[in-house]
């Protein structure tokens, strides 16, 4: 496959695919067809950052883990983690149309309905990761920001797009977690 995007990116070593990632995250290649129902289901326009990386592997858990913040957040002073990367689908729980997915997060557990969750975090449901579609609408290519639950929603700015936000995740053992 031709990428268009992660050009020089080496995907080799960036999934875990551990039992528990391939029963929970990872769900069966996304078709066209797939992806524009689940687009129309959550009422976003999901970036070709996302779709591209999903055709590579549709969900898992990546071995970096991690991603530097300027500002400290509910999770750590420098930095944000992650545990999985939910895939395009419904069959898994950790799938964005899935059980625990970004509609559910939205009803559920009362987050913003400002994009689509395409992370969660080591917190349990208690912060997400966002493809945040508030200032460019729901066609436009969206921000990726951590929504803190325990700090009433509070969103802090990671990167410029999906893209840069997954070049940009780093090993834990990058950061002081004393």
């Amino acid at each position: 496959m031709e990428l268009q995007f992660f050009k020089n990116f080496d995907f080799t070593n960036f999934w875990d695919n551990d039992e528990y990632s391939r029963k929970e995250y990872t769900e069966d290649f996304p078709g066209d067809e797939l992806i524009t129902s689940i687009e129309q289901e959550l009422g976003y326009k999901l970036p070709d950052s996302y779709i591209e990386l999903m055709r590579l592997q549709n969900g898992g858990t990546p071995k970096m883990t991690c991603f530097p913040t300027s500002e400290s957040t509910s999770w750590a002073e420098d930095h944000i983690a992650i545990t999985g990367i939910m895939g395009i689908g419904r069959d898994k729980r950790y799938s964005i149309g899935g059980d625990l997915g970004s509609q559910f997060m939205i009803d559920e557990w009362e987050y913003p309905n400002d994009g689509v969750y395409i992370c969660d975090c080591p917190s349990a449901g208690h912060d997400m990761i966002l493809l945040d579609y508030s200032k460019c609408g729901r066609n436009g290519e969206p921000e990726v920001v951590h929504v803190d639950q325990e700090d009433d929603y509070r969103k802090t700015f990671l990167a410029k797009d999906f893209e840069t936000f997954i070049k940009g995740l780093k090993d834990e053992e990058e950061f002081d977690l004393e």
